[in-house]
């Protein structure tokens, strides 16, 4: 009798032990990992390696920023070539990864880079060779004047109008196409569903769809929205004119509006399939490109001075079945941001600022994370692995802070932990068995 009590008590502990595992997704780049996947063997090597060290999920870029698609499309173009090196059109890339990973009792998410259609750096991409929508690109209000974002090169991502309703058109038949031809995908998880920037967008397209949801004419246009002038010391700064933060408001309904269209349409091909949405962290910021990815129940006007009573209507966490988020700070707890200032050189992604308030830290920011989703959807915070090199303990720090603070882990990207051979910081977050 002893010994079942005891066999029993093992058990019990060990079933509790496995339902505190949280899942974790391991990212796979599409351009960066282009010559390495372009192989069988090669996928299957490194699937078996991520199962082993407990990953659960695999996302696999198939739409990368250039606006091309890494399978046979009706719709896109496919990409046969990146960096020289050509891959047989005929490989069913995505397929293989599915077939291979659900082999391995790995759920396999497809993930689409939604808003950007060209690589500025290297002038290629839908937005270069095709000239009948040369027009989607967005139309940015520099301090120089108004700029198509392919002649900024200091870019890199030739960022679409996501007001256009051609552009959402668009977006949302190559989701529902990667939906209907890979019916057992376990998920798709949107990037890049947003703005350039705060300077993105004002062409006149945009400003009639502006007028058209406020009801009234913008007199002038864009200074009635900002201006730019300069400081006491020279250096140029944006002017807030009287219809800023409408502007704002209007921006993130645009988003919410069509991450609602889109789940809706992808659903109608694939009810089963999870539909998911990766952003930044840096939620105090990222009205600067139009997204408000918090729950409806969030309230942000009652706590910062940019948004309307109405930008609460727009948050979009209740429409998704998973969330990632780039939890992307170098400091990993408040105490270390306090005592640090490196964190202020090292944010370079788009709405990020200088500054040392707590969620410019991996534990800050995951802990504002879920203050703002409101446990609407499951938050896996994820991390970029190549901002912690030459410092691995930073890393597994890092790591481990994730899944502390959050439902999940997601690490972008594979290349780094293959390029700085960081198996073992992974190894260090392992289930043991």
């Amino acid at each position: 009798m002893k010994n079942k009590i005891t066999i029993l008590a093992i058990l019990i502990i060990s079933c509790t032990v496995l339902a505190k595992e949280k899942p974790k997704l391991m990212w796979f780049d599409a351009e960066a990992n282009w010559q390495r996947f372009c192989y069988k063997d090669s996928i299957t090597y490194y699937l078996d390696k991520v199962k082993k060290l407990g990953f659960t999920d695999v996302v696999i870029d198939i739409k990368p920023i250039t606006g091309e698609v890494l399978y046979n499309s009706n719709i896109a173009p496919q990409m046969k070539e990146w960096n020289k090196v050509e891959r047989d059109p005929k490989f069913n890339y995505l397929q293989y990864f599915i077939d291979e990973g659900h082999k391995k009792k790995l759920k396999v998410h497809a993930s689409a880079n939604t808003f950007v259609a060209g690589h500025n750096f290297f002038d290629r991409g839908v937005i270069y060779t095709d000239k009948d929508k040369s027009y989607w690109q967005s139309v940015n209000y520099t301090d120089s004047g108004m700029v198509k974002i392919s002649l900024l090169k200091h870019k890199y991502s030739t960022m679409l109008n996501p007001a256009l309703k051609e552009v959402q058109d668009y977006e949302i038949s190559i989701f529902k196409e990667i939906a209907k031809l890979y019916p057992k995908l376990d998920g798709i998880i949107l990037d890049r569903v947003r703005y350039d920037c705060i300077e993105a967008d004002f062409s006149n397209a945009s400003k009639e769809l502006f007028e058209k949801y406020t009801g009234k004419k913008v007199s002038k246009f864009p200074e009635d929205i900002f201006s730019w002038a300069k400081d006491s010391a020279g250096t140029k700064i944006k002017v807030e004119g009287p219809l800023y933060k409408q502007w704002l408001e209007w921006r993130v309904s645009v988003i919410y509006n069509f991450i609602k269209r889109a789940k809706t349409e992808v659903k109608k091909v694939n009810k089963s399939i999870s539909f998911g949405d990766y952003t930044g962290a840096w939620y105090p910021t990222y009205y600067e490109v139009g997204v408000n990815w918090a729950s409806n129940k969030y309230d942000p006007s009652k706590e910062y001075a940019w948004a309307t009573p109405k930008y609460k209507n727009y948050g979009y966490a209740e429409l998704l079945d998973l969330y990632t988020t780039g939890n992307y700070f170098y400091e990993v707890t408040k105490d270390e941001l306090n005592a640090s200032e490196k964190g202020n050189t090292q944010r370079t992604e788009a709405g990020m600022h200088k500054g040392k308030e707590y969620w410019y830290s991996v534990e800050g920011s995951a802990e504002l994370v879920n203050k703002i989703i409101k446990k609407a959807v499951p938050v896996y915070a994820g991390l970029y692995v190549d901002q912690y090199k030459g410092n691995k303990e930073q890393f597994v720090k890092a790591l481990k802070m994730c899944l502390k603070k959050s439902d999940g882990l997601m690490v972008f990207d594979i290349v780094h932990i293959i390029n700085n051979n960081w198996w073992d910081a992974l190894e260090q977050i392992t289930p043991r068995k």
